[in-house]
C-alpha cells in the first residue's frame, strides 16, 4: 500500500469553520494523532487522493 506525505492533497484534509482551520478528517486513534500533531507520522495509510475530477471520469 503506498502511504501519502501531503495532507493539503488528501480527501480527509478539510476546513473546519469553527476552528477557523485545515485538519484531519480521518478517524485516527490515540497513537496515529499522536504522531500526525507531532509531524512524526512517515505516511498516512488513510491518504487518498483529493481528486475533483475523479466522478466526472467515472460518468463518462
Amino acid at each position: 500500500m503506498k502511504y501519502g506525505k501531503s495532507c493539503e492533497n488528501c480527501i480527509h484534509y478539510r476546513y473546519d469553520e469553527y476552528y477557523d482551520s485545515y485538519g484531519c478528517d480521518a478517524d485516527l486513534d490515540e497513537d496515529e494523532m499522536g504522531r500526525f500533531l507531532t509531524r512524526t507520522m512517515e505516511g498516512c495509510p488513510y491518504f487518498r487522493l483529493d481528486d475533483e475530477y475523479g466522478l466526472v471520469r467515472k460518468q463518462n
